[in-house]
């Protein structure tokens, strides 16, 4: 009990960073995986709440806040978090890459001749200028306008600020498409990977990175979970993820979860081997899944 309590209220201290709750027009959805629409109480957080549905499992905040409202949530905030977290939050893209075995993709795009990779929500751009430099050619996607600016003009990258169903990029153009840390925040993320299907290259992949609600910490924290936030309109399981994406055309082919315990909850040795078991068997914290187009 002692230990449960002092992680708690580490946890309410270290959650991640959101937009505050605040008053939106928001209505009432079908589940975005199975279309049903009988739900039951999920986590209740401070002034917003999560639901689960009664067919498929997926948790989801609704009634949802209409796309609009969702999108002006970035703006010049958000680029000071992300700004002031880069080198930390590159460390962990460049281990995520690395987990999904980079390298084993870049050996088959040389083959098909095609290195173009998309970033959806690359934010400053620092996963797009390290993939630059490993040859690739290299386009993102950011609705984040301060994010987006900052990265043209301080990385010279060619980054749209529209929605990605909205820059109709050609048929099979993509051999690698990534989305870290996306798709919990997207009100459509059925037709948002239906696109990231269509703009691939038959045998192309698809990178995914997103928290994962059947992890150790998820269990353990309930509503006090640091990624049960506002900004986050979806919580996927391995379970929902792999359902949405199986039903878009993909085919899993590895799935890494890492993050036992959250840094300083635990002593150095501890969280240790607690990380390792969570990479080992799958209760990590955040999930990767790669895919095949």
């Amino acid at each position: 009990m002692f230990l449960t309590g002092f992680l708690l209220n580490n946890m309410r201290a270290q959650q991640t960073w959101s937009t505050p709750v605040r008053d939106e027009k928001v209505r009432s959805i079908p589940c975005a995986l199975c279309g049903g629409r009988r739900f039951r109480p999920a986590l209740h957080c401070e002034g917003f709440s999560y639901v689960k549905c009664c067919s498929c499992g997926l948790v989801q905040i609704n009634p949802q806040p209409e796309q609009e409202a969702v999108h002006s949530r970035y703006g010049d905030d958000y680029l000071h978090y992300e700004l002031s977290n880069e080198a930390a939050f590159f460390d962990l893209a460049r281990r995520a890459l690395d987990d999904a075995d980079i390298a084993n993709i870049e050996e088959q795009a040389a083959v098909q001749r095609n290195k173009r990779v998309l970033e959806i929500g690359c934010a400053t751009g620092s996963v797009l200028a390290y993939l630059r430099d490993r040859g690739w050619l290299v386009h993102g996607v950011e609705i984040s306008a301060p994010q987006a600016n900052w990265a043209q003009r301080e990385r010279g990258l060619d980054i749209s600020t529209l929605p990605l169903e909205e820059n109709h990029f050609p048929d099979e153009h993509f051999f690698l498409v990534t989305a870290s840390h996306l798709i919990e925040h997207l009100n459509d993320p059925v037709s948002f990977v239906r696109e990231v299907n269509r703009i691939l290259v038959p045998g192309g992949f698809f990178l995914i990175t997103t928290p994962n609600t059947s992890g150790l910490q998820a269990r353990l924290f309930g509503s006090n979970w640091r990624s049960a936030i506002f900004d986050h309109l979806y919580l996927f399981s391995r379970n929902t993820l792999s359902r949405l994406v199986h039903e878009a055309g993909f085919t899993v082919e590895k799935t890494v979860t890492w993050g036992g315990i959250a840094q300083g909850f635990a002593p150095p040795a501890l969280k240790t081997i607690v990380d390792r078991a969570a990479k080992r068997y799958g209760f990590g914290d955040v999930m990767l899944v790669r895919c095949r187009a």
